[in-house]
């Protein structure tokens, strides 16, 4: 199965994200904040297909789903998506990381840990 972020469910966005993660010193909780610019959901072409309901990530073990989707605008015209998903426990880091890997994987992405 492939791996793919979703905005509109069927639609896969082709745009890959700036992902920036943040974990709590004890480990339990996490949270992951997505950027992309210039997404293709943006696009005129796939604004007909329906409206923006979340952030999808899919893979082979489901999909991990948040509603904290932004949309930032410059000149009246929107520019960037931003959306942050939230691991409420160890369990969800771990699948959340899986994902990413899966993702990273399939995209050609690698993960830069800060100092």
């Amino acid at each position: 199965m492939n791996v793919h972020i979703q905005f509109i469910r069927g639609i896969n966005e082709t745009v890959l994200p700036d992902v920036r993660l943040t974990r709590s010193r004890d480990g339990s909780t996490g949270t992951a904040t997505f950027k992309f610019k210039n997404p293709n959901i943006l696009d005129k072409k796939t604004a007909k297909e329906g409206e923006i309901t979340g952030m999808y990530l899919i893979d082979e073990e489901g999909i991990l789903e948040t509603r904290d989707v932004n949309a930032r605008f410059i000149n009246g015209k929107p520019e960037t998506i931003e959306s942050i998903y939230i691991m409420k426990s160890p369990e969800a880091w771990d699948r959340f990381m899986r994902f990413m890997e899966r993702y990273g994987d399939s995209n050609g992405l690698v993960f830069t840990k800060a100092n």
